[in-house]
């Protein structure tokens, strides 16, 4: 059936869908979903907002802002956009050493990091470049959670023990914190190991409940009759009210060079985050989530992130299962939550202003130890040891170099392990399984006949230049094991594609059984081999009726006519 005439501009604007299939019964979940999130993002924005270094209420407005400009352009119902702990972590990381201590810059750098985010996904929508990020493996992601979140946790431990804290990165912090254990508060210490014992307890009897805000305010109920900042606890202090003012980014605070890595950086890990999460929404809700459209939803939650004097914002698993368990239909619950956290920086602000840091501290704690998911990391070392191998490269850059830098590794990690995965593919060596015409692994199958005078391989993967040389070498030590060989047959069934480097292999091979008097053939090859391996005068040097058939029908003739030649 053909598409009506405003399908093609509906894709870029979501809500002129989810909007015009609305109902009414919708509503009043969408409406509970909302207050839930903005119950849930209050403590964690301001968390966050703490860990990245800025003011508290910077926090809600990523909040506020991103969940609008998601809402208008994103394709998920359930993702739930805001400030989130890896991307906190990376902007207190580098955005400090380029703001020179200054702390208004380093609020201006930070805005004008979110802007920066919003423009290379722009180019990243436009230039259709989803599929480079599938090029970091689930194993990198692994390994860099794990290192994101032993560093963030590191990070926060000062603030859970009431000690100044330091240093540059994962070993440097821990340095410093083990020779300041004498100066542990023990105040701070209790309320910060009440508040995590609460909200681990509380998430695991009462999942998807505002639990976190109801901590919150039993901290601050707590700290004011007490009176804790007397103490010398450390607590949030007033929070501005209103709403964020809007304006246009500081620009000409950097050079591009230093601002293009903090904001691809951030890119590849909103997304990346964004797009895991989006996905798992979409297949449980049963609706197709637009990958690319991602960008442009992602993009434009920065931008009014930026606009109003924000910092990145990404979209998040825990935040978004919040919204979803709590009933969220449809973007329209995003638009409640960012109304209601509106209302709080109008009105409630004041409220905040005894909240102890330690609850920050512990709040942090609870969103990001599962990030370190040991589990994973055990099953790679008994199941692949290069998908581990992955996974430790980007939990050591991590540590060793932080966020931005240790993310950056790990991508360029995964594309060399894939090159490296890509360069050692399996060459498989035939034998005849009894009593068929099918031929498989003769290192994988013990039962399988040898070929007599015959060597046939079966390459199980594209031929390319990546690994074309480790190809031919396997087929000549093979040559060189065997004795009294007649024949060598290449199958390339198992082979989708071949480059030049590929094709010249085979020539190379061909030349090389020619001077040893050796016959050779090829099988199974697809249309597109045909095509190049005629181009690089393959058919001169092979029977090129042969291209097409089964092994088991060359061998077959092959068998045949030495039969007659014996007779």
């Amino acid at each position: 059936m053909k598409a009506p005439p405003d399908a093609h501009w509906t894709r870029f604007f979501p809500p002129a869908g989810w909007l015009a299939a609305y109902q009414r019964e919708w509503l009043p979940s969408d409406a509970v979903a909302g207050i839930t999130l903005a119950a849930y993002a209050i403590p964690v924005s301001l968390a966050y907002a703490a860990l990245a270094g800025l003011p508290p209420q910077v926090g809600v407005y990523g909040y506020l802002l991103g969940g609008l400009g998601y809402a208008l352009l994103g394709s998920s119902r359930q993702l739930a956009i805001g400030p989130t702990s890896a991307i906190s972590l990376m902007i207190a990381s580098t955005v400090g050493a380029l703001a020179g201590g200054d702390a208004v810059r380093y609020a201006q750098i930070a805005s004008l990091a979110a802007f920066a985010v919003a423009v290379l996904c722009f180019i990243a929508w436009l230039f259709k470049l989803s599929v480079l990020v599938r090029l970091v493996s689930d194993s990198i992601l692994v390994g860099f959670k794990a290192g994101a979140g032993l560093t963030i946790i590191m990070s926060q431990l000062p603030s859970l023990l009431g000690v100044a804290g330091g240093g540059h990165n994962f070993f440097d912090r821990a340095i410093k914190l083990i020779g300041q254990l004498g100066q542990i508060h023990p105040m701070v210490l209790a309320i910060g190991v009440v508040a995590l014992l609460l909200l681990l307890l509380g998430e695991r009897r009462l999942p998807g409940k505002p639990v976190g805000i109801t901590v919150v305010a039993l901290a601050i109920l707590v700290a004011t009759i007490f009176g804790f900042a007397a103490m010398g606890v450390p607590v949030t202090g007033k929070i501005p009210e209103g709403l964020p003012a809007v304006g246009m980014p500081t620009f000409g605070l950097l050079e591009f060079d230093d601002l293009f890595p903090l904001a691809a950086g951030c890119v590849l890990l909103a997304y990346i985050e964004g797009v895991s999460a989006a996905r798992s929404f979409a297949a449980k809700h049963g609706y197709a989530l637009d990958v690319r459209q991602e960008f442009l939803g992602l993009g434009a939650a920065n931008l009014a992130a930026a606009f109003g004097h924000g910092y990145p914002v990404a979209g998040g698993l825990s935040q978004s299962a919040v919204n979803d368990s709590a009933g969220a239909r449809t973007p329209l619950a995003l638009v409640i939550c960012s109304v209601t956290l509106g209302l709080c920086l109008l009105f409630f602000t004041g409220l905040l202003t005894n909240l102890p840091k330690a609850v920050l501290a512990a709040i942090v704690f609870a969103a990001v130890y599962k990030l370190v998911d040991i589990g994973a990391l055990v099953r790679m070392w008994q199941v692949s040891r290069i998908d581990f191998l992955a996974a430790s490269i980007a939990l050591v850059s991590v540590l060793l170099l932080g966020i931005l830098q240790g993310v950056l590794l790990a991508s360029i990690a995964s594309i060399f392990l894939l090159l490296a995965r890509a360069s050692r593919p399996n060459v498989a060596f035939l034998g005849r399984l009894p009593g068929s015409g099918r031929y498989s692994d003769s290192a994988r199958h013990e039962d399988v006949e040898p070929l007599v005078g015959v060597i046939a391989f079966r390459p199980e993967a594209s031929l390319l230049y990546i690994n074309a040389e480790t190809i031919l070498d396997a087929a000549l030590v093979a040559l060189r094991g065997s004795a009294g060989i007649r024949l060598v047959a290449c199958d390339l069934s198992a082979s989708p594609y071949i480059d030049l480097a590929g094709a010249r292999m085979l020539r190379d091979l061909s030349d090389e059984l020619a001077a040893r008097r050796i016959s050779f053939c090829i099988v199974g090859a697809h249309a597109q081999l045909r095509d190049l391996l005629r181009a690089e005068g393959l058919a001169e040097r092979t029977d090129s009726s042969q291209w097409l058939r089964s092994l088991d029908s060359v061998l077959g003739e092959d068998r045949a006519g030495t039969a007659q030649r014996t007779a």
